[in-house]
């Protein structure tokens, strides 16, 4: 879909790649959407997570390659939205001086960094363990206003946990962003569509999810509307696909369905590590 936004929407496109195994290439591979999404007059532009370096067969390679939020990689794709008014989220992984990274999503907006998140929960499940190289955040994550629309923030396994969601929608999140790197295998791309399509629904929320393609991961970039419906969507391949967010599509969806304004449990607080543990069984 190409095109000005109809009046009143926020167009919002999703740049799908794989990931290569040099951060150079991944740079001029992301300017190049950057530049495409401004042509298209898009005012977000999402891009997936990790998107330093990947290589399959090196699961060090997040440490290899992390850059901290001055370094050249961020500061290529900074000067890429310098005079337009884009916003453009991503991840990569950043040193946290003491031997791990941290996996930090990034707004970066007219040349600068406008907000940054450090993803909570990390990917131990399935036989992979994110936390051997990564440390996790302790900070619920920021909304960043774009084009009037507050947007919250999350990471890939993220979306397996709805009280950050429900978190965001109860600080005025509009849209919920979610860069991911996806692994493919049995029923992962189901496990995925269904998580999307809940957070979308359950908030009254968009949800613009975007996972890199390639060797590993599923791809499969979607936009889900406040009412569960996919209004836009990328197969497996590489793609920059575009989509309108329409503020009077969350305003009927939370008239028709105010699960919000219904709901009886408190706002979500973040945990401690020590308290962040399944109860005991019952005897």
């Amino acid at each position: 879909m190409t095109g000005i936004p109809g009046k009143g929407a926020v167009k919002v496109a999703l740049g799908q790649f794989a990931v290569a195994k040099v951060w150079q290439e991944n740079a001029e591979t992301c300017v190049d959407l950057i530049r495409r999404a401004i042509a298209e007059r898009a005012s977000l532009l999402v891009l997936p997570e990790g998107i330093l370096a990947r290589d399959i067969a090196d699961p060090d390679i997040v440490l290899k390659s992390a850059q901290p939020l001055d370094g050249p990689f961020v500061t290529r794709l900074a000067e890429a939205t310098r005079g337009s008014d884009i916003t453009v989220m991503l991840t990569i992984h950043t040193p946290n001086g003491a031997g791990r990274v941290h996996n930090v999503l990034i707004a970066l907006r007219d040349g600068e960094i406008v907000a940054a998140y450090r993803k909570l929960h990390l990917y131990d499940a399935f036989s992979a363990k994110e936390s051997t190289n990564v440390q996790p955040g302790d900070d619920v994550p920021p909304l960043v206003e774009v084009a009037g629309l507050k947007v919250g923030l999350m990471t890939c396994y993220d979306v397996r946990f709805p009280e950050l969601a429900r978190r965001l929608a109860h600080d005025g999140a509009d849209v919920l962003v979610l860069p991911a790197a996806w692994v493919k295998g049995p029923l992962k791309e189901h496990h995925w569509t269904v998580l999307v399509t809940a957070r979308a629904l359950e908030n009254t929320a968009y949800v613009v999810a975007v996972g890199e393609c390639g060797e590993r991961n599923i791809g499969h970039s979607m936009v889900v509307d406040p009412l569960g419906v996919v209004t836009a969507s990328a197969g497996e391949a590489p793609a920059l696909v575009f989509a309108e967010i329409d503020p009077a599509r969350i305003a009927h969806a939370r008239a028709v369905l105010p699960a919000l304004a219904n709901r009886r449990f408190a706002r979500p607080e973040l945990a401690n590590r020590d308290a962040n543990q399944l109860p005991d069984a019952a005897e």
